[in-house]
């Protein structure tokens, strides 16, 4: 089909044995992928400690992942609607595979710094070609459900992953937490290899024998401009305020090192409860006002969030368990509508430069955040916290105005 309807189905189909398997196995690669670069956040407290380094340059590790996994991924955008989606993601997660064990290998700052740039030029990709391939499995009214499905990797990374890791950190040093990983990745890509068919049928749809021009036509759509400009700013709210949370309650809630793991795991809990029902519900309602709903209550948590003093532990943990559910509420929706937004034959390209975007804007807003909050001492509590807090806020807003002229553009095609 030419383009995607965002018109609800009667009956949304049921997933087939093969789509609970692509589902199962994306969804423990996102698991990987998304703990590998939010086990930076809770560790943070104890690498910054142990390398000696400050808050500007613990920024700049964030986010130089977050640059090189954008500039990787406009760099072979042009070229991941040319081959099979699964030979695509099978070359880039396992290039993910090494850059996270050079991770676990680093001793120094200046090691770190350059294994994670390695590790995100692989990680982009390898997330956009998930995305990617959601797409093209499944059907537009089944794509909330595998959507969610898929992101619940975020849920079980809160439950299992950055819990396990902050424990293997605080045990056996925070290298063997990417070891961790580099271990579970391995398995993963053996399940891919082996469970995956290959996804060729965008290849009979292509129109523009070069790369380079197929990439400028994406470019240059103006529909896909809109799409672009959404996702970019739905990714800058979120990585606000992400870099410093586990400095924000260590130094400031006073939540301990022991403690760190039960809020990540509370979280992680409630995430995995509302994301199927999110889910269910993006494809029976309309994707806007679900979003819409998620931004506002997110915005009141995160200004709750950024003011907390000296709290205890239950209460942390209920409203933490509040922001990441309205947070959900806010990503299943914008994904699957940004997913409606290309067609078929562009759907690699257009994932490429959203992913690229999502990456540029989480580096610009870790770095931005290194600078506006400040820590005097290493015991010190984190200061202007809140002000990342207003200024998410504000995104907030600015991303309900733009996924709002996205959901109209999809009605007005599908109407045509």
């Amino acid at each position: 089909m030419a383009t995607e309807s965002i018109t609800k189905q009667e009956t949304p189909s049921n997933f087939s044995g093969y789509q609970k398997a692509v589902m199962l196995i994306l969804g423990l690669l996102q698991f990987t992928i998304i703990l590998d670069f939010m086990i930076i956040a809770p560790i943070g407290d104890v690498l910054m400690k142990t390398l000696d380094i400050t808050t500007e340059q613990f920024g700049l590790v964030v986010s130089s992942y977050a640059f090189s996994a954008a500039i990787s991924g406009i760099v072979v955008a042009g070229f991941t609607d040319k081959y099979d989606r699964k030979k695509v993601l099978l070359l880039f997660f396992f290039g993910f595979l090494i850059g996270t064990l050079f991770c676990g290998l680093s001793t120094t700052y200046t090691q770190l710094l350059a294994s994670r740039i390695i590790t995100g030029i692989f990680a982009g990709v390898t997330s956009s070609a998930v995305l990617t391939i959601v797409s093209d499995v499944f059907a537009p009214q089944m794509r909330g459900r595998a959507m969610s499905g898929v992101q619940m990797g975020f849920a079980v990374s809160q439950i299992l992953g950055i819990p396990l890791g902050i424990f293997i950190a605080n045990k056996l040093g925070w290298n063997s937490t990417f070891i961790f990983i580099v271990i579970l990745s391995a398995l993963i890509l053996i399940a891919i290899f082996t469970v995956f068919k290959p996804i060729t049928e965008h290849l009979q749809k292509q129109s523009d024998k070069n790369p380079f021009l197929h990439l400028w036509h994406t470019l240059t759509n103006k529909e896909y401009q809109i799409g672009f400009m959404a996702i970019t700013f739905l990714a800058i709210g979120g990585f606000m305020l992400m870099p410093f949370s586990a400095v924000f309650l260590i130094n400031n809630v006073h939540i301990t090192h022991d403690q760190l793991p039960i809020v990540f795991l509370c979280t992680g809990l409630s995430s995995l409860i509302v994301m199927p029902i999110i889910g269910k519900l993006s494809d029976k309602y309309d994707h806007f006002y679900l979003f819409a709903i998620g931004s506002l209550v997110a915005s009141v948590m995160v200004f709750i969030y950024t003011h907390l003093t000296a709290t205890p532990l239950w209460l942390v943990i209920a409203v933490n368990m509040l922001l990441f559910a309205a947070i959900m509420c806010r990503m299943s929706p914008a994904m699957a509508l940004n997913s409606m937004v290309p067609k078929p034959e562009d759907r690699g390209a257009y994932m490429s430069v959203s992913s690229s975007l999502q990456q540029t804007a989480g580096g610009l807003s870790s770095v931005a955040a290194g600078f506006i909050v400040y820590q005097a001492s290493e015991t010190s509590p984190l200061e202007h916290f809140d002000i990342l807090g207003y200024v998410a806020i504000v995104i907030f807003a600015l991303c309900v105005y733009l996924i709002r002229r996205v959901s109209i553009s999809l009605k007005r095609r599908s109407a045509q």
